[in-house]
């Protein structure tokens, strides 16, 4: 037995569960744990200071207009805006929403794709034809036409909905990120309902009379809980990235709710020959780099731990 396959039949114990084995191979992985514990210090930090970012974001503070960091107190660490905004007030807030964007978009992903998938594979025939060369029309289609399709005839509506013009963006925003992301998934669902249908327990529920919905619910799925989990860990990244270059042209988040692509845009304006301001640019790049970062550290960590023969073919 080589050292690779021996290492890893050391994480295997008796009565363990799979859920358990690939916890036991992502805590070995020092970057994923890692980045796994700054995500939660992030999101706990965004989260615990919300009450008091979600009053103050728009402050203008005019007498230190573009004032540069300082670490006289903690609300000076990244210095003020063109307009004499708290940076770091913003950055902080700016996450709630990339955040926000991010998990929503990654969820209607995950639950158009697997549906779809899941559908087309279980059906076949004609129906899997036709469902599938519509998503190939959809992958020709350049993404940000659709979501400035969707924008625009959506946003009025919506807002007449919810009454709130800036909830209404944020909504359409993961909502149009979401409907144009679920391409991969269906095809990474179906090609693994494809492979699943054909084994022995599939064809076992099918000989018993139970239906298409049951076998996809109470067979399937727990069979799929792997490629989903990694797919939404490396959808979220994906989204906020789209959001953040959505915002940087502009078709974002309206201002003056901050996100971290809108004040990267900003801090561009800010830098000139003349002048440079660079903390303005510096500290939503700073905060969205390494948030990306982190992300695809853990999906790559859940990627390996839900399949143990990454592993080992690495080491091997």
């Amino acid at each position: 037995m080589s050292r690779a396959a021996a290492i890893d039949c050391d994480t295997i114990r008796p009565g363990q569960s799979p859920g358990s084995r690939a916890w036991a191979r992502f805590r070995r992985n020092r970057a994923a744990m890692g980045s796994l514990v700054f995500l939660g210090l992030l999101a706990l930090t965004i989260v615990a200071t919300l009450p008091l970012t979600a009053r103050s974001f728009d402050d203008q503070i005019l007498a230190m207009n573009r004032q540069p960091p300082s670490f006289e107190s903690w609300t000076k660490w990244c210095g003020y805006d063109a307009l004499g905004r708290d940076m770091l007030v913003r950055c902080l807030f700016g996450g709630v929403i990339s955040f926000s964007v991010g998990l929503g978009a990654a969820a209607i992903s995950v639950t158009v794709g697997v549906l779809w998938g899941a559908i087309s594979a279980l059906a076949g025939g004609r129906v899997d034809n036709a469902m599938m060369r519509l998503v190939d029309i959809l992958y020709g289609l350049p993404y940000i036409l659709l979501v400035i399709l969707m924008k625009v005839a959506f946003e009025q509506p919506l807002v007449s909905l919810i009454g709130d013009r800036q909830v209404a963006n944020v909504v359409i925003l993961f909502v149009a990120i979401g409907s144009v992301n679920w391409l991969t998934m269906a095809r990474v669902i179906r090609g693994q309902v494809l492979s699943l249908r054909e084994m022995a327990f599939v064809e076992a529920a099918r000989a018993a009379g139970i239906g298409h919905t049951r076998i996809l619910l109470r067979h399937l799925l727990p069979n799929l809980i792997g490629p989903i989990v990694v797919y939404a860990t490396l959808t979220v990244p994906q989204a906020i990235l789209q959001e953040s270059f959505l915002s940087f042209l502009g078709i974002g988040v309206a201002p003056p709710v901050p996100t971290w692509g809108s004040m990267a845009a900003d801090g561009v304006a800010a830098i000139n020959p003349v002048v440079s301001f660079w903390w303005i640019l510096l500290y939503p790049c700073l905060f969205l780099g390494t948030t990306l970062l982190a992300l695809n550290f853990v999906g790559d960590g859940l990627r390996d731990a839900f399949d143990p023969r990454t592993v080992t073919a690495k080491k091997a």
